[in-house]
Order: structure tokens, then C-alpha cells, then sequence
């Protein structure tokens, strides 16, 4: 199983951009889950997929990898361009749509 390297994606419920600059080594789940029988808990002993690792850059989080010799792969998205938007533009005389209540 491949570890994975990632930014993560912008939360669907914020605007901001705050926790998609950093870089995040994932761990895949190595080992089955199991349910507890008296509490219905399910359980691992698999302690590598709670890890999330973040890095500040790409380049350090390969360097992590390759130093303890874990195979991964990197998943890159491209960067979507802001549009910058002013209230006054809604009222501009040369505006693409017309202005309609």
C-alpha cells in the first residue's frame, strides 16, 4: 500500500482557503477493522491510519517519505485562480448583465 501525498481540498461549508497551503502524508488502512463486542466499538491494530502528517511543502514531505522508506504517491490539483470581486462592479453602467429586481 502506497501512502498518499496531498494538499487537501477547501471545506465545502467555508470560503477561506486557511488549511489548504499545507501538504499532508496520509497512511492507507493496513490492517482489517473490528468490532468490539461489548461496546460495538470498531478498532485497528493498525496505528499508521490515524497518522496525518503536514508538511509546509511538497519537497518536505517526499524528503520524509523517501528518508524512513515509505512507498507513496503524490496527488497534485491544480491551483484555481481567484476572482476578484468588488460590490461596487453590481452597479457599474458597463455591466455584462443587466441589473434586474
Amino acid at each position: 500500500m502506497f501512502a498518499t501525498i496531498y494538499r487537501p481540498s477547501r471545506n465545502a461549508m467555508q470560503s477561506g482557503h486557511a488549511s489548504t497551503r499545507r501538504w499532508v502524508l496520509d497512511f492507507p488502512q493496513g490492517a482489517k477493522r473490528h468490532s468490539d463486542p461489548l461496546m460495538g466499538w470498531t478498532s485497528s491494530t493498525d496505528t499508521t491510519a490515524q497518522l496525518k502528517l503536514r508538511f509546509d511543502s511538497k519537497e518536505e514531505a517526499v524528503a520524509y517519505a523517501k528518508k524512513h522508506g515509505i512507498p507513496f504517491r503524490v496527488t497534485e490539483k491544480p491551483d484555481v485562480p481567484r476572482r476578484t470581486k468588488s460590490y461596487a462592479a453590481n452597479f457599474s453602467a458597463d455591466r455584462r448583465q443587466p441589473w434586474s429586481h
